[in-house]
């Protein structure tokens, strides 16, 4: 009887575009404008095939080289300075499709479950005043199969630079902030869920030249992983 193949599960996060697809782990702006957005992406590759794959829960922290969370990475909650300036998107029927693959085919529902900070309750798991965890979750109605090996778009991030600079502004933007895809649980509609933790070739991506980030980016070519599903 032939071993089962043992797959590298894990997870990409990049700015602009899927990783391997030509995303980036820096980005940094002028925050000169009120117009105009960035995106993050990211997306998983599970470590064994999941024939009744159903959804993501995906959990994200934001930690700011800062005493405390500034303004500007204030979201989605009442009252926040820019709660409206953060959304979530699962469709990636224009993406490239070159090297990550489209899990949903357009019919993906979800969005923004959480975003905490240390003034929320629940608070961030850090409890630190200057972090922030976003979570966010995606279904369909309809279970379709995962293969393992095959890196697959998960979820874009979407931050507008709205109330950047001018009257009514929120304060923040020129801080650098470290952002980590801390984990991706892909789900099945019966049988267990993958909790999928590892960078494959990096979990995390900067702001404004974040310290710290880059220390815990994996300096893995394409090639190289594509070497561990083999």
């Amino acid at each position: 009887m032939l071993a089962s193949t043992c797959w590298a599960g894990g997870v990409n996060f990049a700015w602009n575009g899927c990783l391997p697809e030509g995303g980036v782990s820096s980005l940094s702006s002028q925050c000169s404008g009120n117009t105009g957005s960035i995106e993050a992406v990211g997306s998983f590759v599970v470590s064994q095939p999941r024939p009744a794959f159903v959804g993501n829960e995906i959990a994200i922290d934001i930690q700011a080289d800062a005493s405390a969370l500034p303004d500007w990475w204030q979201y989605f909650n009442d009252r926040a300075c820019r709660a409206t300036a953060l959304s979530a998107s699962f469709d990636f029927r224009g993406a490239p499709q070159t090297s990550c693959t489209d899990p949903f085919s357009g019919l993906a529902m979800g969005g923004l479950a959480a975003y905490q900070t240390a003034q929320t309750y629940p608070a961030v798991p850090s409890g630190a005043p200057n972090a922030a965890r976003l979570v966010l979750g995606v279904a369909v109605a309809t279970p379709s199969p995962l293969s393992a090996g095959v890196e697959y778009y998960c979820f874009r991030l979407r931050i507008t630079m709205q109330r950047t600079t001018g009257g009514g502004a929120c304060a923040g933007c020129t801080v650098p902030v470290c952002l980590t895809l801390n984990e991706i649980r892909a789900a099945e509609n019966t049988g267990p869920v993958e909790r999928l933790t590892n960078a494959l070739q990096s979990s995390m991506i900067s702001w404004q030249e974040a310290s710290g980030c880059q220390s815990a980016v994996k300096n893995r070519t394409w090639g190289q992983v594509k070497n561990l599903y083999r």
